[in-house]
């Protein structure tokens, strides 16, 4: 069982959904970002989603896109970013780690050198932003020779076709979107028609966590009840970074009580 069904399966039997926070690896520097991340985990997230810095991280909105030019400033490298995944995956031998990244950053050393890295790190999943479905077959192999699952993303407005294309190619989770555009915390949570959950639970898929705009716990239950096993939220919690930079205590506290209030609201009725 690998550990995105254990931590499904577990969650199932205590009738809660999955709280996902997003962040990017490196932001603001190599030690605030791991201390970051063991923030999230001190607040109850049942898995992680972690960005790689990228200069041209297309789907992301400016929040996220800041994220990624202070990690890159920092001169955090990409060997540095599997070293702080190690880390965490020593410190949390059961807990889902995905990566969020582009393909530029897969290809750039070579894609089987990319996921051996992952494999080595203790990456669970892999979801290549830039690669839709129908371009992904030969990441798919290469995630899954060395035990990666790869993810991909489900668009609110896409045919039943797609969708059981993206149901057939992804493992551990499908990254529903809330809506189409960029990353970016709403106010208003733009929730997916139920078609398209049903249709991707027709076609046998992995859980569908949904993402874009979750940043309140008002918007996590909303997920929920529609039918998504879980929320990821990114661009609200990479904001509350933005706004402690200079007090680290503070950023650390808030990450935790801000990630504690979204997973409560997972509870299923």
């Amino acid at each position: 069982m690998s550990r995105y069904q254990a931590m499904f399966k577990h969650l199932d039997e205590q009738h809660q959904g999955a709280l996902v926070p997003f962040v990017t690896l490196g932001d603001p520097d190599r030690a605030t970002s791991l201390n970051i991340i063991r923030s999230l985990i001190a607040g109850g997230a049942d898995a992680l989603e972690l960005g790689l810095p990228f200069s041209d991280p297309v789907a992301d909105g400016p929040t996220i896109q800041k994220a990624a030019i202070r990690a890159l400033t920092a001169g955090v490298s990409q060997a540095d970013c599997f070293d702080i995944i190690a880390t965490i995956r020593a410190e949390h031998p059961q807990l889902p780690i995905g990566l969020l990244v582009y393909a530029n950053l897969v290809v750039s050393n070579g894609a089987q050198a990319f996921y051996q890295r992952c494999q080595q790190a203790g990456v669970d999943s892999v979801l290549i932003a830039d690669v839709p479905v129908r371009e992904g077959e030969h990441f798919n192999t290469l995630a899954r020779s060395y035990g990666i699952a790869p993810i991909y993303i489900a668009p609110p407005d896409a045919s039943a076709e797609r969708l059981g294309q993206v149901a057939a190619n992804s493992e551990g989770y499908v990254y529903l979107l809330s809506r189409a555009g960029v990353t970016g915390a709403d106010a208003t949570l733009q929730a997916p028609a139920e078609r398209v959950i049903s249709a991707l639970k027709a076609a046998n898929s992995a859980p569908p966590l949904l993402g874009f705009g979750i940043s309140t716990p008002e918007h996590v239950q909303a997920a929920i009840a529609a039918g998504a096993a879980g929320a990821i939220s990114g661009s609200a919690v990479v904001k509350i970074i933005e706004q402690h930079l200079h007090q680290p205590a503070h950023m650390y506290a808030a990450l935790e009580q801000f990630v504690a209030s979204l997973k409560a609201a997972t509870n299923k009725p």
